[in-house]
């Protein structure tokens, strides 16, 4: 956000992960970060716990905060390990088998044992009213209040939490909807309800419905959270507003996010993208792999322009090796980046082929991983790092936990070393290993599946985890250039900083393009504004707001939409030319082609409003020093050989702007530390930030 935005003393970010809470402060003294060990079972106190530390260090009090910005993967876990609320599903008589039928296919064709993932919504529970509204949105059938009547006591009976709305085309006329949630407001006044019509007023009711019941299954635990949250934050002395990171990159008031909580679905990553699309327009970089990995999973997002990619349509809680079509659909906006279960608490075990399998499962924070000697018995990918000599066991954290080696070596040599007749340190490396290249094939096929290129971009590493395995990923995607962030360990909650007050409302509306219809079209993007603008400025009551519009369009006959910008101006006539040249454009530059003689047709509308994000500062070149005397040694397995070297170690505080440090070494801060393995060299540049360049080939060979 533009520090204009708001009159800020200091802000602050929390964010929570499956592992940690970050949290951060930023103010006119600077900036103070802690990472505290996630609290599962009430979130709430490990947010309090975290912020009364940062605080304390910055010498601040709650009345110096003016801002409070708050990202979460609560929604996320609870649609993953299914601890939502009991969720009903009414919809148009005929239809309630539509979210377990999906798209019809099988997302694995050869597997003839694959399971779809069950409804959030089980059979008996989704109920169906007569009803029906035309594509068109006019009345077909009108709704049946009395058949409606009749579902009240099936709801009551199974002590329903949550309710789900969605009628066929009620993206086009959704007043059966707010006419069924008038009526059961009235005699179910506890219960929560989520309009399909406004949580995702688009086209196919597979992923509509899905969206719909994802919103409602989760917004019960969410609003008591962030109720629960808000009032503890005031009775703390923080009354400044609190606003809500949304996986598509802008903030939210927390009106909204608890009406519609799905859009905080992958606020976490999203904020970490944010950071990295900064640093790359500060490092004159517009082409860039961002690399977030904390204790959880690792997400991994291209960044083409200074731009994160975008999509407006989501999968999430993959059962399925993570394959496309194994999750729930859901058609929100969001920053596009793949994640995988390769943190820092990943599990590691031996499979039925002999073979080292790391993650999804995590250890999480409780028990966490063996070397926490929290009761964690199984092996960790941080587990190995502290093994490989990465992480100093008496310098976690800051020094606020003290890890246990002996305990990390016991589950390494107990669950990987003997079933496959390794040592300890054996198994280590190999656990390294494999999610390295877990994390690198993931890279690639993504990037492949977007027709991008990865060795020319810079790495851009933050999170937890991040610093310590971005030069092997770097090594294994062929990538010569690498950037540590400072605070590297908070890095998403970093990004929170940075993020827009911004929303963005979508609108089905069919059309083709020779029919096109300025007067409508116009129509429709006024009551977006009108939307959007009235949620935007809850969050930024005063400063300029930037405005996108964009059209999903396709050929007739095709079965998905691209993405084609809009002008953000009245439409005429002769703009129907504007948007088959846009399209044209577009379509050329993923497909390589257009088709000849096709028509085009427009689905859906889109219309985003955000406050202007700050402008980075193009760094400064430095005249690059020595390293300085390092803080000590330590003994690291040499990925190349495996066997232990010496390596000197130093402490980020005392390395200046400029310093330059030969590989292989070890860069130590509170919150993670940067290995530079034996093919890099690592400088700081004018921000502060450590820059790992590849040595030149005859350099590598000479060491």
């Amino acid at each position: 956000m533009s520090r204009s935005a708001v009159d800020a003393s200091a802000r602050l970010a929390v964010d929570i992960g499956g592992t940690f809470t970050d949290v951060v402060v930023e103010g006119p003294k600077g900036r103070a970060t802690t990472k505290v060990l996630t609290t599962h079972k009430a979130p709430e106190r490990g947010v309090m716990d975290g912020i009364k530390t940062v605080l304390d260090e910055a010498g601040l009090r709650p009345g110096d905060i003016s801002l409070i910005i708050h990202g979460t993967t609560l929604a996320t876990n609870a649609l993953i390990e299914r601890k939502g609320a009991r969720t009903a599903l009414i919809t148009t008589d005929g239809f309630r088998d539509s979210i377990e039928i999906g798209y019809e296919h099988r997302f694995e064709q050869y597997d003839l044992y694959v399971q779809k993932p069950p409804p959030l919504v089980p059979r008996h529970l989704r109920l169906g009213v007569p009803e029906r509204m035309a594509a068109d949105g006019s009345v077909l059938l009108p709704l049946n209040e009395k058949a409606l009547g009749q579902l009240v006591p099936i709801l009551k009976k199974h002590e329903i939490e949550a309710v789900a709305i969605g009628f066929l085309h009620s993206y086009a006329n959704g007043a059966h909807e707010r006419h069924v949630r008038d009526i059961l407001q009235e005699k179910l006044p506890e219960t929560y309800i989520t309009l399909s019509s406004e949580v995702c007023p688009e086209v196919r009711e597979y992923d509509r419905f899905s969206t719909a019941c994802a919103n409602a299954y989760i917004q019960p635990l969410m609003a008591r959270y962030l109720t629960r949250l808000d009032k503890d934050l005031r009775k703390m002395g923080l009354s400044c507003p609190l606003y809500l990171m949304m996986s598509g990159g802008g903030l939210t008031t927390l009106e909204t996010a608890i009406a519609n909580p799905i859009r905080l679905v992958e606020s976490g990553p999203a904020g970490g993208a944010i950071l990295a699309a900064f640093i790359a327009g500060r490092m004159g970089t517009p082409d860039v792999l961002s690399f977030d990995m904390g204790g959880t999973t690792a997400k991994i997002c291209l960044i083409d322009d200074y731009k994160p990619q975008q999509s407006r349509s989501f999968e999430v809680a993959r059962e399925y090796r993570f394959l496309k079509g194994s999750g729930l659909p859901l058609l929100i906006p969001v920053i596009e980046m793949v994640e995988i279960g390769a943190g820092g608490g990943s599990i590691a075990r031996v499979d039925d082929l002999n073979r080292i399998h790391v993650g999804p499962n995590s250890a999480g924070s409780e028990p966490g991983p063996a070397s926490y000697d929290r009761g964690g018995e199984m092996p960790t990918v941080t587990d190995a790092d502290v093994v490989m000599g990465r992480i100093d066991p008496n310098n976690f954290a800051g020094g606020k936990m003290t890890l246990s080696k002996p305990k990390a070596l016991e589950a390494l040599k107990k669950h990987v070393g003997d079933p496959l007749g390794m040592t300890a340190n054996e198994a280590a490396f190999g656990v390294c290993e494999i999610v390295d290249e877990n994390m690198a094939n993931a890279a690639r096929v993504h990037a492949v599946e977007r027709g991008k290129v990865l060795n020319s971009r810079t790495l851009i590493a933050y999170g937890g985890a991040a610093p310590l395995h971005a030069a092997r990923l770097a090594e294994k995607l062929d990538i010569d250039h690498i950037v540590i962030p400072n605070n590297a360990g908070v890095g998403s909650a970093l990004g929170f900083l940075l993020a827009p007050v911004a929303y963005e409302v979508v609108r089905s509306r069919y059309m083709k393009l020779e029919a096109f219809d300025p007067e409508v079209v116009n129509g429709l993007f006024d009551e977006m504004k009108e939307e959007a603008t009235e949620i935007v400025r809850r969050g930024a009551p005063k400063g300029k707001l930037a405005e996108t519009r964009t059209a999903m369009m396709r050929y007739v006959g095709q079965g998905h939409e691209i993405v084609v910008e809009v002008p953000v101006r009245q439409l005429k006539a002769e703009d129907a030319a504007v948007l088959q040249k846009a399209f044209d454009a577009a379509y050329n530059a993923l497909f390589d082609r257009t088709i000849p003689e096709g028509r085009a047709e427009i689905l859906s509308w889109t219309l985003a409003l955000s406050t202007e994000a700050e402008t980075p500062e193009k760094l400064r070149p430095v005249q690059k020093r020595p390293a300085p005397r390092p803080s000590g040694r330590r003994d690291l397995l040499d990925p190349d050989t495996g066997e232990a070297v010496s390596v000197p170690v130093y402490d980020r505080r005392k390395v200046k702007i400029g310093t330059l440090i030969r590989g292989p070494a070890v860069i130590v801060e509170s919150e993670t530390s940067t290995f530079v393995s034996n093919k890099y060299d690592a400088h700081v540049n004018d921000r502060g930030y450590i820059v790992l360049e590849r040595k030149p080939a005859k350099s590598r060979r000479r060491r």
